[in-house]
């Protein structure tokens, strides 16, 4: 939600050039280390909204993000994971499990609360709206 102002009993109106030609996806990641700074480790990925295109991260793009994560961090990762759907398939329990030097533990089915990158989007949405 953003905040605007007008003349008391004028809507205001807001425009907006462009026609929306697609929409920006983000995977985040908040590494956090014993001693050291935390730091946001994020990936982006433009959706154009072609049909038979995928419109979300896909299990590879996940994968390949936390194996580019892990490149540079230099150690072994704890996941703490949500209940997104890519994030629970078949496949995603498959790339997991090849991966030796991950540990997922899964948050309840919604709880907001305990997962630290909610409140990265949340204050991401207040400064791009």
């Amino acid at each position: 939600m953003s905040k605007t102002w007008a003349r008391r009993g004028h809507t205001p109106v807001v425009e907006v050039c462009g026609k929306g030609s697609g929409r920006v996806s983000i995977a985040g990641l908040v590494c956090l280390k014993p001693g050291q700074r935390g730091r946001l480790m994020w990936r982006t990925r433009l959706h154009l909204g072609r049909a038979g295109k995928r419109g979300s991260f896909s299990e590879d793009d996940y994968s390949a993000f936390l194996d580019q994560t892990h490149q540079r961090l230099h150690a072994p990762m704890m996941l703490i994971w949500d209940n997104l759907n890519t994030h629970v398939s078949h496949r995603m329990h498959t790339l997991i499990a090849a991966r030796t030097w991950l540990t997922v533990i899964r948050l309840p089915a919604y709880a907001p609360d305990l997962n630290p990158t909610e409140g990265v989007w949340r204050w991401m949405k207040r400064g791009l709206i």
